[in-house]
This record gives structure tokens, sequence and C-alpha cells, in this order.
């Protein structure tokens, strides 16, 4: 099951319109993900900062979240700046860094923080319903509202299935080795939940067009700007064109 952390809250930004957060996040990640110059990505990772602390995100939370997002980029500030070409900056044995390499791997890692927490900060601060509503509100074909729908209710159905079939593996005392039954048996593994997604997905079909699904899901809820929405997008696009006039 997706546990909503963060969805949970009465901040200033747990109670902004969620389309004016989809917005503003899609807009900020945009402009730090093409831009090189640091004048702009410090920046960026403040104000991501800076919302993070209006959200009343929990610290403990929040670095949970990052330390995955940054053991990858550890392993790309080993490799990153001893194969880039350019001016020497240290050596560790016969491996030589550059200066170009550092900058990159630098570069690449403010880029990665910045976008996770300001994503952490304005969506994952919205639960998953109001998300996919506010994407039908504004105007994202219907399929792919759907499809991120019930990839949200179902994939911990999956899970539930996997598990139900690893512990099948574990009774009849299968033991993971490298051999070609091991190999074998992942495969029937993965074979299996391809199948039995298959069928769940056909009778969940079923479900929905014997109660009158057309192609559309309704919601009783609807969304409306108020001031504090207006004045806080104005503010957060004025940032963002701020930051791409630095760049």
């Amino acid at each position: 099951m997706i546990v909503e952390e963060f969805a949970d809250g009465d901040s200033l930004i747990h109670r902004l319109d969620p389309r004016v957060k989809i917005i503003v996040a899609a807009l900020f990640s945009t402009i730090v993900a093409v831009s090189d110059r640091f004048r702009v990505l410090l920046p960026a990772l403040i104000i991501g900062l800076i919302l993070i602390m209006l959200s009343a995100v929990p610290v403990k939370k929040l670095f949970m979240r990052l330390v995955p997002v940054n053991g990858f980029i550890i392993f790309l500030w080993l490799f990153l700046p001893f194969t880039f070409d350019g001016e020497p900056l240290f050596a560790v044995g016969p491996l030589v860094a550059t200066n170009e390499g550092v900058y990159h791997a630098t570069r690449i890692t403010l880029k990665s923080n910045a976008i996770v927490v300001v994503l952490i900060a304005l969506v994952a601060s919205t639960p998953v319903f109001a998300l996919g509503h506010a994407l039908h509100e504004l105007r994202i074909p219907n399929k792919i509202v759907h499809l991120f729908f019930f990839t949200y209710r179902y994939i911990h159905v999956m899970h539930r299935e996997y598990l139900r079939l690893v512990n099948a593996m574990k009774i009849r005392n299968f033991r993971p080795a490298t051999n070609i039954h091991t190999y074998r048996t992942f495969a029937y593994l993965v074979g299996m939940l391809l199948v039995k997604s298959h069928e769940r997905a056909k009778r969940v079909y079923n479900a929905m067009l014997c109660r009158g699904f057309r192609g559309r899901l309704y919601s009783l809820s609807r969304f409306s700007l108020k001031s504090i929405d207006v004045i806080s997008f104005i503010l957060m696009l004025a940032v963002i064109l701020g930051l791409a006039v630095l760049e």
C-alpha cells in the first residue's frame, strides 16, 4: 500500500489549490532541469527548502526520501569526475579527477535535490485523488488520469499477490542461488504476476462497465481558486521567471 506520508497537514502549502501546485512544480522542474549555472541552481535549492519549511514536512521523513536519490548521486561522484575530460584537479592513484567533471557532478547534485525537494513540498503534500482530479481539471488526457488512478489503487494489490507467491515458494523449500533453477523460478514468478495482473484488469474493467463506466471519472468535490491561491501562484511564477532570467 502506498502511504501518503506528507499529504496530512494544515500548512499554507497543504491548503493551496492542487492545480496551482502542479503547474508551479512542473514549471520549476523544467527551468531547473535545463539550467547550468550555479547562480540559478543554488537559489533553486534554497527555494525548495523554503517551500519545505512552509509545508511543515517532517525533517526525518524528508531525509528518508532524499537518501535513495543521493545514493545514486554518490555513484555518479565516484565515476564522473574521473571520466570527464578537462583540467586536472586531483589524483587518486592512477585516476585523475578534472575540474569539469567535479563541476558537472555538483551541478547534477544541486539539480536533483532541488527538483525532488520541490516535488515533495508541492506534489507529495497533496492527496493522490486530489492530484488525479486536478490533472483532469488541467485537461490532461483521460487515459493518463485513469492510468494514474488505477496504478495507485492496484499496485498494492499486485504487491500482495507477489508476497503470496513468494511465500508459496518458501513453503516448497525454495532457496535462491546462482543456478538455472533459481533463474527459471524467478522467471515463472514474473510471468505469474503478469498473468494475475491481466486477469485482475479484465475483472475490474467488467465490474466498472456493470456500474455504468463511460470513460470518465467523476468527483463530488470541486476546485475553486481563492485569493491566497492566486497570490501564491503569482509569487511563485515571478520566482520561476527570475530563475529563467538568471540563466
